[in-house]
């Protein structure tokens, strides 16, 4: 088969090229031995559970789902989980250990499994109902885990299964994330364990107040529609506290001005206590707070303010072994890592996560350059840079055994570096994609927008048609040098006969609190100037683009400006294909849409302004709006909302609407596969001539691949 027409499948079948990737890594305390999750081969979906001795490198699995009798079905919160973390994979998705590392837990269509010693065998665990979330204590004696709406622990010597809470009333669970915390905040959990596994920290989450949306499936007429607890913007939020329980009886409520302060944002129970960060609706005050498991009462040992919002940073708070608060600030356009009030990292190094506090040290993701991102050790006197290559790097830490998983261009690796030792490699099974990414690297601008630009591979010189492709806001890095299905799929319209433009501007993280907040009060006016900005520094570098062909693709945040684009500067933008767009600004969820447009009771007219519904009569090009019908995140209204205007103000649009497809449109093989192909067409549709016209060696048959799907859109 030729490999453009392969790719669609390809990278469905592989899981965007993930399957068969090592992740989700534990070292044992002495860093001798590694546990990971892996599927077992480029287009195995089902994770399993090994085990990598690190002295002699000898590799064992540990668990997989068919041995278990893998055959019951996913929980309902379970699938909630996934879909909030992204997950594509299957089977064993996520485990716990202990401190030792030698208990190990996990969840599997909601039973519950433990493995007693990295050389013990897997035993099935009796609980009162399916299992979501398991959690082993630090003494591996008992798992806390999630079921129904109630809150167990069950003792892995006798047992016992014991009911921490619950609650009659149905609004009411305890143990897991709200949905704005799992899909806003970065908070994907509900319930901690203190270190001596003596006690159980527990978040409640009344959704009484929280407004009720409906997923119908149309395709399914038979099935009743499926509710969802979700808070748009301006509406209340649902009710979340804390909870101390001592697993004999006695329990205590951690309290805090909820009314002033309504976000959990993190918490977490270390040797001096339970601490909490706590955001009010405004996000412009975070405070972290130390909590007494006794009385219930909290004391503030950090306030943060901000004039646009305060950034939540993965891993923040931490304390260290002596007590130290572990932190994040901001400082002019720097976001620097704190320690005990003192700024341990320099100006110009943006800290992007906090992945672990161990004793005084503490190991970070930073960058200085935005296309790139480093893995920092701060051993509480120094600062030291652990990766090397240009790439996204990351890992994990104990005592001097790195872990080190890096994405660079030249592909993906996970290598384990001890001192006086050769690195251990961890092997990976993914597929080598059928397209390669062909990348130029561009500084656009008086702003130097980071910039990517992709040619077909056969080309020699002359203008393309353009295809800008980015996300270009807030949460999301495309530009950065690595591996990426983002660059993979680029390269593969590339072949069609397109330049490729992906553009990182204002709003996208990795450039600091400066960079990030312009898009404060107006998240579409600057990101859009930047692709423009981007798009001409291209043209006159390259000397590939034809810009009076220049079309815009792009997901979620990403839809929305690609749908912007056309609409509010069709005298750049030439058509465009937005998928999940959240194109209503008041239809989306309170924490998200709120931090960059504030409560749209006090700032109604930017939520007017900015909402695409309110501009449905300006467009005047083509514009393929795609969307699944099954999304909870950016819900299906959005684009029904935008077209039904449309059609109200005479201007011809298509729709395409993806039966069963949640905002992971990736998840759904056939869908997926033929989405690609689609919108390959509609581009083909606009610009027929470009068959005619020649491109300079583009391989026969490249054009007529996106072109016999859809009818031709007229201008």
């Amino acid at each position: 088969m030729d490999p453009i027409e392969e790719f669609p499948e390809q990278s469905v079948r592989t899981g965007g090229f993930s399957f068969g990737q090592p992740r989700a890594f534990t070292l044992s305390p002495d860093g001798e031995q590694l546990l990971f999750l892996r599927t077992r081969g480029p287009e195995d979906a089902v994770g399993c559970l090994w085990h990598l001795d690190l002295r002699d490198g000898t590799e064992r699995l540990l668990a997989a789902p068919e041995r278990l009798g893998d055959d019951g079905a996913v929980p309902e919160a379970e699938r909630i989980r996934r879909e909030r973390g992204r997950e594509l994979s299957s089977g064993i998705v996520a485990y716990s250990t202990d401190r030792s590392t030698e208990h190990i837990v996990f969840a599997l269509q909601g039973t519950l499994y433990y493995l007693a010693g990295r050389d013990g065998s897997v035993r099935a665990v009796q609980t009162d109902g399916p299992v979501v979330d398991p959690r082993i204590d630090p003494t591996g004696r008992r798992v806390a885990y999630v079921t129904g709406r109630e809150l167990h622990v069950v003792d892995l010597a006798d047992g016992n299964d014991l009911t921490v809470a619950r609650e009659a009333d149905p609004q009411i669970s305890w143990g897991l994330p709200e949905h704005e915390a799992a899909e806003s905040m970065g908070r994907t959990r509900g319930h901690w364990w203190s270190p001596d596994g003596a006690h159980l920290l527990a978040a409640r989450v009344d959704l009484t107040p929280v407004q009720r949306l409906w997923i119908a499936d149309p395709a399914n007429p038979e099935r009743p529609p499926r509710e969802v607890a979700y808070p748009i913007a301006g509406t209340p939020n649902a009710i979340v506290t804390v909870h101390a329980f001592d697993l004999v009886g006695g329990s205590v409520e951690l309290r805090w001005d909820r009314v002033g302060f309504e976000y959990l944002t993190a918490a977490s129970w270390d040797a001096h206590g339970p601490l909490l960060a706590v955001q009010s609706r405004d996000q412009r005050t975070l405070l972290v707070l130390a909590g007494d498991p006794v009385t219930g009462e909290t004391r503030v040992l950090h306030e943060q303010r901000d004039a646009a919002w305060v950034e939540l940073v993965y891993g923040t708070p931490a304390r260290t072994a002596s007590g130290k608060l572990v932190h994040v600030d901001e400082a002019g356009e720097t976001r620097r890592l704190v320690i005990d009030g003192v700024p341990v990292t320099p100006d110009g190094l943006q800290v992007r996560s906090i992945l672990e506090v161990s004793g005084e040290t503490v190991l970070i993701e930073a960058n200085d350059e935005p296309t790139e991102c480093h893995l920092w050790h701060y051993d509480g006197q120094k600062l030291a840079r652990l990766s090397a290559e240009p790439g996204v790097h990351s890992g994990n830490r104990m005592h001097d055994t790195v872990l080190l998983t890096s994405s660079t261009e030249s592909g993906r690796s996970v290598v384990v570096r001890r001192p006086g030792l050769a690195d251990r490699a961890v092997k990976a099974f993914s597929a080598t994609p059928v397209v390669t990414p062909r990348i130029t690297w561009l500084e656009a601008g008086e702003l130097a927008i980071r910039t990517a630009v992709l040619l077909p591979s056969w080309y020699e010189s002359g203008e393309l048609p353009v295809l800008m492709a980015p996300y270009g806001g807030p949460a999301a890095q495309l530009v950065t040098r690595r591996t990426s299905t983002a660059f993979m799929t680029a390269q593969w319209f590339a072949e069609s006969g397109y330049a490729v433009v992906i553009a990182d501007g204002r709003g996208t993280p990795g450039r600091g609190p400066v960079w990030e907040k312009t898009v404060h009060l107006d998240n579409l006016t600057y990101p859009l100037e930047d692709q423009v900005t981007a798009l001409h520094a291209a043209a006159e570098q390259t000397g590939a683009l034809d810009l009076s062909r220049v079309a815009m693709r792009g997901w979620s945040y990403g839809g929305l400006l690609a749908a912007a684009a056309v609409l509010f500067r069709p005298d750049v933008f030439h058509a465009a294909i937005a998928g999940a767009a959240p194109a209503d600004q008041r239809l989306y969820g309170t924490h998200w849409r709120e931090r960059y447009l504030g409560h749209p009771a006090e700032n109604s007219e930017l939520y007017d302004r900015l909402s695409l519904i309110n501009h449905a009569a300006e467009l005047r090009r083509p514009l393929l709006l795609i969307h699944g019908l099954a999304d909870d995140n950016v819900f299906v209204a959005h684009t029904l909302r935008l077209s039904a205007a449309l059609v109200a103000a005479g201007r011809p649009h298509q729709v395409l609407p993806l039966s069963n497809v949640t905002h992971m449109a990736a998840g759904n093989t056939a869908a997926a596969a033929g989405l690609l192909r689609a919108q390959l067409a509609f581009l083909a549709s606009v610009w027929p001539e470009r068959a005619e016209e020649g491109l300079h060696g583009v391989p026969d048959g490249l054009v007529e691949l996106g072109r016999r799907d859809l009818p031709r859109t007229e201008p």
